[in-house]
């Protein structure tokens, strides 16, 4: 990894991880809130015990981030974690951070009780997919022959 070190985030981090989260949208040319908009949210959300944020770290500097919610589910005595979002930065990919941040999280909500972790991703996005399956993930439910989607709408 690119000397890169994990850490869970906390409310203080909230406008390193608002920035980061921008800086992600704007990557994909997404619209939403601006980086002291996330920021302000963020400030809320890093101290509830259903959300976590891991922040990834060169020398103090900020690289990457996932965040992360917990939600109970009937399905099994634990909780269903969502993978909201995992970015490193562009200049930083391919060398380990992305694997660090995902393994990290994974170990984390597991020890938080999860039972399951949720991830969404563009069918057009073919790296962000194959990086998710070569770590154990599928569309494909288990005895199904078919892909599983995603479905939204805005309110």
């Amino acid at each position: 990894m690119a000397n890169a070190q994990v850490r869970q985030a906390r409310a203080s981090d909230a406008d390193v991880v608002g920035r980061l989260l921008r800086e992600f949208n704007d990557e994909f040319d997404t619209r939403g809130p601006e980086a002291d908009a996330f920021a302000r949210r963020f400030h809320q959300l890093l101290d509830r015990p259903d959300v976590l944020v891991l922040l990834a770290e060169n020398n103090s500097h900020p690289v990457g981030f996932a965040y992360l919610t917990l939600r109970p589910t009937p399905y099994y005595d634990g909780l269903l974690a969502q993978l909201e979002e995992l970015y490193v930065r562009p200049d930083l990919r391919d060398q380990g951070i992305g694997t660090e941040l995902l393994l990290e999280s994974v170990d984390a909500v597991q020890a938080r009780g999860a039972c399951e972790v949720h991830i969404n991703v563009d069918e057009v996005d073919v790296d962000t997919r194959r990086f998710y399956e070569r770590h154990g993930f599928t569309n494909i439910q288990p005895g199904a022959d078919y892909r599983m989607l995603c479905y939204l709408r805005e309110l």
